[in-house]
């Protein structure tokens, strides 16, 4: 089952806290940057997928 939208964001707000824990690790930043990089793009078209369904929605009711 694909991961919802929240679950995508609240697991790039964590990515992001990683930069700042003490648990930062220069050696992984690379590899985590590209990651959360990915994830922030499939956001993106998660949003933007979302926003087309809306107003295909929002067309349909102002035809009627």
């Amino acid at each position: 089952m694909a991961k919802q939208i929240s679950d995508k964001i609240s697991e790039l707000k964590a990515g992001v806290d990683w930069f700042y824990s003490d648990e930062f690790k220069l050696e992984l930043a690379s590899e985590k940057y590209k990651e959360l990089t990915a994830l922030a793009k499939e956001i993106q078209t998660d949003l933007a997928e979302m926003k087309n369904e809306i107003n295909v929605i929002a067309e349909d009711f102002s035809k009627e």
